[in-house]
This record gives C-alpha cells, sequence and structure tokens, in this order.
C-alpha cells in the first residue's frame, strides 16, 4: 500500500515502513468506526425522531413516548440489530403501543416514509475525516469496523468516497472483544499491534482496548444513550481526541513516548 503514500511527506513515526526503528514497533493497523466519526448519522435519528413525536403528538407527550421508544429499540436490537430499518420497526412498534392499536394507517405510512428517507439521506462526511484517512493510508492497514445494516452501510460507505482509502471493510451484527479479535487477526497482525478510533465508548473503544488494542476516543456531539459508558481511566492503552485531525499527531506522540530510546531512559 506504499504507493499510496505520494504526497512527498515523510512516515509518520512509527509507520509500518520503518518497523525495525519506528518507536511504535508494534503498530500496523488501524481500524476506523464509520458512523459519527467518519461521517454524520445520529443527527437523522435525531431529526426523524422529532417527525414521530410530532405525529403522536395526539396520543402521548413527547418524553414518555421518547422512553417508549427507547424500550422498544433496547427490546428489538435482539431481533432487528442496529441501523434505520431496526429504527423504524420500533417506531412503528411504539405507535401501536401508546395508541392502544387505534394508530392510524395513515400515521403509519408517514413513518414508513420517514425512514426510507433516512435510507436516501445524503452523507455528510466529518471535518478531517478524508486528510486524516489519506495521511495514514500507505503507512498502516486501514479497516472500516462499522455495525448495522449492510446494504445502507454499503450505500453510505460508497456516498462517503472513502471506500478506496481502506484496505479492508468489516460490517458486522455487534461490536465485542471477540469482534476485534477476529478482525485484528483475519487483516493485520493482531489486536495488539492495532488500533481502533470512533466515537462510542461502548462500542468502538472499550471492546477494542479489551481485545488487547489502542483504544482511541474521538467524542461526537451527539450519540445515541445506549452507546454510553464510563471512560476507561487507568486503561494504558486509551486515549482521547477532540477531533479526528489530531490521531495522526497522537500516534506520533505515542510512538515517541513507547520507543526503545524512551523506555530505557525510565
Amino acid at each position: 500500500m506504499e504507493a499510496r503514500r505520494g504526497d512527498g511527506r515523510p512516515p509518520l513515526a512509527g509507520a509500518a515502513g520503518a518497523r525495525d526503528k519506528r518507536g511504535m514497533a508494534s503498530l500496523t493497523a488501524i481500524g476506523f468506526d464509520a458512523d459519527d466519526t467518519l461521517w454524520q448519522n445520529e443527527q437523522f435519528f435525531r431529526l426523524t425522531e422529532e417527525r414521530f413525536a410530532d405525529l403522536l403528538k395526539d396520543y402521548a407527550e413527547r418524553g414518555h413516548l421518547a422512553v417508549r421508544l427507547l424500550d422498544a429499540e433496547k427490546r428489538n436490537l435482539s431481533h432487528y440489530g442496529f441501523g434505520i430499518k431496526g429504527f423504524t420497526l420500533s417506531m412503528i412498534e411504539t405507535a401501536v403501543e401508546v395508541t392502544e392499536g387505534k394508530v392510524p394507517a395513515s400515521v403509519i405510512a408517514d413513518i414508513l416514509e420517514a425512514g426510507r428517507a433516512m435510507l436516501a439521506h445524503p452523507v455528510e462526511t466529518l471535518p478531517d475525516a478524508r486528510a486524516t484517512l489519506e495521511r495514514l493510508a500507505g503507512d498502516y492497514r486501514l479497516i472500516l469496523i462499522t455495525k448495522g445494516d449492510l446494504f445502507d452501510q454499503e450505500r453510505k460507505l460508497a456516498a462517503s468516497g472513502l471506500g478506496d482509502l481502506f484496505d479492508a471493510i468489516e460490517i458486522v451484527s455487534d461490536k465485542s472483544a471477540a469482534t476485534y479479535e477476529a478482525i485484528f487477526k483475519r487483516h493485520a497482525d493482531g489486536a495488539a499491534s492495532s488500533m481502533m478510533v470512533g466515537n462510542s465508548l461502548k462500542s468502538d473503544v472499550v471492546p477494542a482496548i479489551r481485545a488487547g488494542a489502542w483504544g482511541v476516543y474521538v467524542p461526537h456531539e451527539l450519540t445515541w444513550v445506549l452507546e454510553h459508558v464510563p471512560e476507561p481511566d487507568g486503561e494504558p492503552r486509551f486515549r482521547r481526541i477532540d477531533a479526528l485531525g489530531q490521531l495522526a499527531g497522537l500516534i506520533e506522540e505515542i510512538g515517541a513516548a513507547t520507543s526503545p530510546s524512551a523506555r530505557s531512559a525510565r
């Protein structure tokens, strides 16, 4: 993949091309989450939920409806998985419940249309997404690791224009330590030689660290409540950055801190 790096810049400190001398000798692969890490996602769920509340305002107060919808989503994760289709079915189920089966067919039709609109929404990449991937491509194996509906995730990846920057694409039903162990073994040199970057502590960071990888948290202003867990303070392989554009600098810092010369100076 070295041919990708044609911008004339030297490899990052710790890049795969200098394994015998680099400071961060173990890092050879970087996994990236997609939704709300590389492109906007949660904001469209929030807007649709507002539309859902408007449709059912004669039957339920907004706060109560939000609780009932979240309960339905929790129940249905094991049946429908993550993504827009499961969210749409959960809205329909909630509408039936809060109206005691009296929800008008026109409201069901509007909910279905809202789901279709989400599936057709243009992809909005986040700031520094492309620049960061281009900066790292060629120095590391880049792996997109995203969960959700297969067709929708493939659509968003194609629309983002970022697909060619990845060495591998993994669309999974859920993210666990076992998921990361398998992916980093399949596409890289194992979890210990890999890093996972994402906006969800629960899905992207904590399980990756448990698998033995580095976990880098990039907060997004909107993150689904079911993805909230405490930061893993005290974990030596946990890092937090404010924006994706800081990732290359973080990798260089880690490489410098873990270099043989740095270790020998302790």
